[in-house]
């Protein structure tokens, strides 16, 4: 049983998103999160590069509007061969 409340929509939610440091990386995240979200560049990003630069996580903050919204753009995320970890 979880101790979280569940999320009021809308919601400023953040999404954490790993992979390679590639342009192929952030084009998938660009287009999965603008057909889900917003257009990725107007949307809050921060960047975390690995130790050794090969590997980067984002975390993008979208104002998720409901469950399916967030299901649709995590099942995306996931699926997608550049992304290693969406969370």
């Amino acid at each position: 049983m979880s101790n979280q409340a569940p999320l009021q929509f809308p919601v400023e939610f953040p999404i954490k998103i790993m992979g390679r440091d590639t342009p192929a990386f952030h084009a998938a995240v660009a287009a999965i999160i603008s057909r889900h979200a917003a257009p990725f560049e107007t949307l809050a990003v921060t960047r975390q590069p690995s130790r050794e630069g090969r590997f980067i996580s984002l975390t993008v903050t979208i104002a998720a509007a409901n469950r399916a919204q967030l299901d649709a753009l995590y099942a995306e995320l996931s699926g997608n061969e550049h992304v290693l970890v969406a969370l």
